[in-house]
């Protein structure tokens, strides 16, 4: 338990530290050169900078706003999600604010386009490798991730929408292109991370067996969910059987299929995406 405990720790931070050198590097590269405002308070820490240079003349480092921002985030992480998930962001936040400041700038293009493209790959990349460790970018991602955790549902779409706040004031201060092209930059972190993080995709299960025990079992071992059981009749062989229905996760429906086929060779497996579910849904976490 012990060693299990330290590797997942060991991702944890593995996962922490990777994700904050490739936030720094795309601020560094894309951001930067593009003039773009990235989702979530590292957007807006990089408009306060933009806000205090150009109004007010002073040069304000990058990591003292981001972490003055990520305070109250900060708190709602230890009240409400967990000292292991807080501490491994609070590195995340760090660490990519100091680098982000030191650093220099390398642009590798000045095309605004390719800029907001990739770019916003490369950032949903990083954000997926923080959700990954179950740690987070702090800022909005401890928001995101405490009502994801509560409702079970994936609000990343919403946290787009947010975002978009912050561009109507950079547009109004800094002109529209930027801001118009930032949105194109949000919206492709966003697809990325709904495609690389698969936590809060559900997956319905029907699974035609003469083992429903030993299905059940391995159901419970994996995901520590329930199932409902319904006895029936094979219409062409003419034998008993029984059929398991259960929602899991994506990632776990993968891992179940061989597991059921190990359990019962002959069982009928049937997988439907699932969109919507009412009633208590149990996620595991370890905060």
């Amino acid at each position: 338990m012990k060693n299990l405990n330290a590797k997942l720790e060991a991702k944890r931070y593995g996962c922490a530290i990777l994700a904050a050198v490739i936030f720094a590097v795309n601020i560094k590269t894309f951001v930067r050169a593009g003039g773009l405002f990235p989702g979530g308070f590292n957007g807006l820490t990089l408009l306060l900078q933009n806000i205090f240079e150009t109004f007010l003349g002073l040069a304000v480092p990058y990591t003292l706003i981001n972490l003055a921002l990520n305070l109250i985030p900060i708190f709602i992480g230890l009240k409400f999600i967990g000292l292991k998930f807080t501490v491994s962001s609070c590195c995340v936040i760090l660490l990519s604010s100091i680098l982000t400041d030191i650093i220099p700038s390398q642009p590798i293009t000045y095309d605004t386009l390719l800029i907001s493209i990739f770019g916003g790959l490369i950032n949903g990349l990083a954000v997926s490798l923080c959700l990954i460790g179950n740690t987070s970018s702090g800022g909005t991602d401890f928001i995101a991730i405490y009502f994801s955790e509560k409702s079970g549902q994936d609000i990343w779409n919403y946290i787009l929408c947010v975002n978009a706040g912050i561009l109507l004031i950079a547009g109004l201060l800094f002109g529209w292109e930027r801001a118009l092209y930032s949105i194109i930059f949000q919206f492709t972190s966003t697809q990325a991370v709904q495609m690389l993080h698969q936590r809060y995709k559900k997956h319905t299960l029907f699974i035609i067996t003469r083992e429903p025990d030993k299905v059940y079992h391995e159901i419970s071992q994996l995901t520590h969910h329930s199932a409902t059981q319904f006895e029936g009749t094979g219409c062409y062989s003419d034998e008993k059987t029984s059929m398991i229905y259960s929602v899991v996760s994506r990632e776990e429906a993968k891992i179940l299929v061989k597991r059921v086929k190990e359990a019962d060779p002959t069982a009928f497996v049937n997988i439907i995406k699932t969109d919507f579910i009412n009633g208590r849904f149990y996620h595991k976490t370890d905060y």
